[in-house]
């Protein structure tokens, strides 16, 4: 192959890492509506399905969706869509759990920094003690898995009570790095604020399916 065949030809695929700050900088799509209407219909069948199985062969397959599709290619229909709605819900579910596994111990050093704080939100997130990395891991597959085989609007909480613990934890180191450390520092309370938004997000989300209201 010469350079200019080399230059043309097709880059392998890589994913894009991704972590719990970068939930809202995907864009799908160049048709809005088209995108719109992929999106609920995709998020829809998935649910739905999901939850009218009771093979767990088939949840293991939906909660690793992301991991066999790529995250970007999930964010190319759903990541656009309005956080409380059903695609947007499920995007927020994905992203998480993809954040999550991709730094266990990270996650699971901001979760332990807030846990005792946000005492109320530690107990509904469910993570095993003590929090480290094989345990944060266990819980965003549960939180997933609950979303096709258990409760909706409980993933959703028990999603968005995860994000508050961490966010908080975020909060609490960033304190202690102010002086040392003040650019991280400030990193990491951007970081929180973000995730306690989506966890606002997720809560109203929740709220929405309960009442009927969440396509």
């Amino acid at each position: 192959m010469n350079d200019r065949e080399a230059a043309s030809a097709p880059r392998p695929h890589k994913p894009v890492p991704f972590a719990p700050a970068d939930f809202e900088a995907y864009a799908g799509g160049t048709d809005p509506a088209r995108v719109s209407e992929a999106a609920h219909l995709a998020a829809q069948a998935l649910v739905h399905s999901g939850r009218a199985s009771n093979d767990p062969e088939i949840t293991k397959r939906l909660v690793k969706l992301a991991d066999r599709q790529g995250l970007e290619a999930i964010a190319e229909i759903w990541a656009a869509s309005p956080a409380r709605s059903l695609p947007g819900a499920l995007w927020r579910l994905y992203a998480l759990r993809a954040a999550t596994l991709q730094d266990p111990e990270g996650i699971s050093v901001f979760f332990r920094a807030g846990q005792h704080t946000a005492q109320v939100s530690n107990a509904v997130a469910g993570v095993a003690e003590p929090p480290g990395a094989q345990e944060i891991t266990v819980m965003a597959n549960a939180i997933l898995s609950g979303a096709f085989d258990g409760d909706f609007d409980v993933a959703l909480e028990r999603s968005a009570a995860f994000c508050r613990v961490v966010a908080l934890g975020q909060a609490t180191l960033a304190q202690e790095r102010e002086v040392a450390h003040a650019e991280h520092a400030s990193a990491l309370t951007r970081k929180a604020h973000q995730l306690v938004r989506t966890a606002e997000d997720l809560e109203g989300a929740a709220k929405m399916w309960r009442s009927g209201t969440l396509d």
